[in-house]
């Protein structure tokens, strides 16, 4: 199969069959060649977080990145994978009416869903202390200007709130039932810190939930079926592969300043074949040998 040829973005209308006849397993991707990977293994969906996109970059997750930054990875993503794309665009880059461009921005770019969150500027990761809340009205008017901006009405939009850590799970429970009657198609809620608690939400919050299985935070770490048979639509796993592959990197870094040498653990690293087969490189030779003879790829 060509990639140059038959790489055609699934979309929100695949997202959105996804979430009603089945159940949505996003890992998180940082690049292109990740959600290659991603795809190869599988998954039905992929997931690019804002952490992971201000971490591949060197920086924290801190709203230090930019819209286009984004939107750039996002492009980036969908160009190599079919699969529908969930971003994480943090808190919108601004209020309601940046909310309508940033909207308007990652739909084009060719994700399928995109989710906001409830925090204040400078927004935190959703697993550590020191977090603010944004007063409610002000998150029903960031997701009223999101579904109202969107083009594609399949395209998906999520409210995350992360009320839990600051004032309790009844608080993050009435904000997530305002949050869907403003027009959000699904709900994130971040850091419940129980499956008490996940089942709760699960039973009191009467909409398509997102369930976040972050690794080293505040939520125990339950698995894609004990979710769904709670009732969730979809889990991400934002940073799974990308903390995998920089542990990788740090120990062939030090391994490599030690000896000096790579044929200690020649062993560890993926083949040339293996490489150029999963970027699809002979579908790529094949397209510029067609060209070359004058026929249409």
């Amino acid at each position: 199969m060509s990639i140059l040829r038959d790489n055609v973005n699934l979309g929100p209308a695949e997202l959105r069959r996804i979430l009603r006849d089945g159940f949505c397993i996003a890992p998180g991707v940082f690049n292109g060649m990740s959600a290659v990977l991603a795809t190869r293994a599988g998954f039905n969906a992929l997931y690019l977080s804002g952490s992971g996109v201000a971490g591949a970059m060197g920086l924290p997750d801190l709203s230090v990145t930019t819209l286009t930054e984004v939107a750039e990875e996002v492009r980036r993503i969908v160009a190599v994978s079919p699969l529908p794309l969930i971003v994480d665009v943090d808190t919108g880059f601004g209020e309601a009416i940046n909310v309508i461009r940033t909207t308007r921005v990652i739909e084009q770019a060719g994700a399928s869903a995109m989710h906001l969150e409830d925090q204040e500027l400078p927004k935190r990761c959703g697993h550590l202390n020191g977090k603010k809340i944004v007063p409610e009205d002000d998150m029903v008017l960031k997701i009223k200007a999101a579904a109202s901006a969107r083009k594609n009405r399949d395209f998906v939009i999520i409210a995350r709130t992360d009320a839990r850590s600051i004032y309790g799970v009844d608080d993050a429970i009435e904000r997530a039932r305002r949050y869907a009657r403003a027009g959000a198609d699904m709900i994130f809620t971040e850091a419940l810190e129980s499956r008490e608690e996940f089942e709760r939400f699960a039973s009191e919050v009467k909409v398509p939930l997102l369930a976040n299985m972050t690794e080293f935070g505040k939520s125990p770490l339950l698995s894609a079926g004990e979710l769904r048979e709670m009732g969730y639509r979809a889990v991400i796993f934002p940073l799974t592969a990308f903390r995998a592959s920089l542990k990788t990197i740090m120990s062939v870094y030090e391994d490599l300043k030690i000896a000096g040498t790579q044929r200690g653990f020649i062993d560890r690293l993926m083949t040339r074949s293996q490489f150029y087969d999963v970027i699809g490189y002979s579908d790529y030779e094949e397209d510029d040998r067609t060209l070359a003879s004058g026929k249409s790829p």
